[in-house]
């Protein structure tokens, strides 16, 4: 289930209930994304309810939907910058909150496209023109994927405080 910047803590129990009303685990999957900018405020809250209530879900960050931008010339594309703090910031918050983030969205590819700026190559707005192949949703290139994937590797092997 998506959970995102909307969803408050009653809510979101109440939908758990429903959805898993005998706590199946691995039955749920609550797929989190909200943005760099509102994961810090709007992620502890229902990870608490879920905690509060006792229920077994598997927590997932999606860090690319919630960080999608248009620039001024109509391309939709998407911050690594963005996708990579929000991404931190998940772990931490599951981290602090005794939680575990079982799981990582991403949209990306093996080719060498140019859909999200920054990354490894620094790619800006003029670059998106030069392989932009996406008819749907901006995607990582092979450099950005295997950035993420060792910051990945990083966060999930880090000791417990």
């Amino acid at each position: 289930m998506k959970v995102g910047v909307g969803m408050g803590p009653g809510e979101l129990s109440e939908i758990i209930e429903v959805l898993n009303p005998d706590d199946e685990p691995g039955r749920l999957t609550l797929i989190h994304r909200f943005g760099a900018e509102q994961v810090e405020d709007c992620l502890p809250p229902l990870i608490e309810a879920v905690q509060r209530g006792g229920r077994t879900v598997v927590w997932c960050c999606d860090p690319m939907h919630g960080n999608t931008i248009t620039t001024d010339d109509g391309i939709k594309t998407r911050s690594f910058d963005d996708i990579l703090s929000e991404l931190t910031q998940a772990f931490d918050v599951h981290r602090r909150l005794g939680s575990i983030l079982g799981g990582v969205h991403f949209e990306l590819t093996g080719e060498s496209v140019t859909a999200c700026l920054g990354g490894p190559r620094g790619l800006d707005e003029k670059d998106l023109k030069r392989a932009y192949h996406s008819d749907v949703d901006p995607r990582l290139n092979y450099e950005q994927a295997l950035e993420m994937a060792l910051l990945i590797a990083r966060l999930a092997t880090r000791p417990q405080p």
